[in-house]
């Protein structure tokens, strides 16, 4: 199984930090139809989710229950679906002593890929990592994928390293779909036919 994994906030959907009221859960500008063609692609779709707001005290984990289900709710609305939601729950700086930790599923590290590439049978080396900071490019990395930057502005930091250099640059999720075409074109063009030329 090939997967695009989608970072939610400021990728999937739009950047309101710690929401958990569903109301207020808006798709990104051509997310639905970027998701289509990740679909038609034969790509399966998952979402991997920082969710600090737990481990700060702003809100408690079943909080984003009725997210989630808002969300499958608009991607329904757009003929789509997502295999998994995957969040953590934890940061180390956290005020909640059973969140407050170092773990391994928090982006840049690349836990949630990896669970959720076991549990269903995931080809991370032909798989994406989509998302808008150099922290989702990282994990996407770590896993063993290629990754897409979301370029928007919610990158601020920009500690670039090797593993930090996403393959693609792209303005929104619907260019990174475009982008992903291109390239498995690129890849699978049969020997001796020029390629084209993958662009973003």
């Amino acid at each position: 199984m090939r997967a695009v994994f989608l970072d939610k906030d400021g990728t999937l959907v739009d950047d309101v930090p710690f929401n958990v009221d569903p109301g207020r859960v808006r798709l990104a500008v051509r997310a639905g139809p970027a998701l289509r063609l990740l679909t038609s692609l034969g790509y399966e779709l998952f979402v991997v989710s920082n969710q600090s707001g737990v481990a700060r005290g702003v809100f408690e984990e079943s909080a984003l229950g009725p997210v989630w289900m808002r969300l499958n709710e608009l991607l329904s609305k757009e003929g789509v679906s997502v295999r998994e939601i995957a969040c953590c729950p934890h940061h180390p700086e956290g005020v909640v002593k059973r969140y407050a930790v170092a773990c391994h599923c928090r982006k840049p590290a690349p836990g949630m890929l990896l669970e959720l590439a076991r549990e269903h049978g995931i080809d991370l080396h032909a798989s994406w990592m989509i998302g808008d900071i150099l922290d989702d490019v990282e994990a996407g990395h770590k896993a063993g994928c290629r990754s897409v930057l979301i370029d928007n502005g919610n990158e601020t930091r920009w500690e670039v390293t090797p593993t930090r250099m996403p393959e693609v640059v792209a303005t929104d999720l619907y260019h990174a779909a475009e982008a992903i075409r291109t390239w498995r074109d690129a890849c699978s063009a049969p020997p001796g036919r020029p390629s084209p030329r993958p662009t973003a």
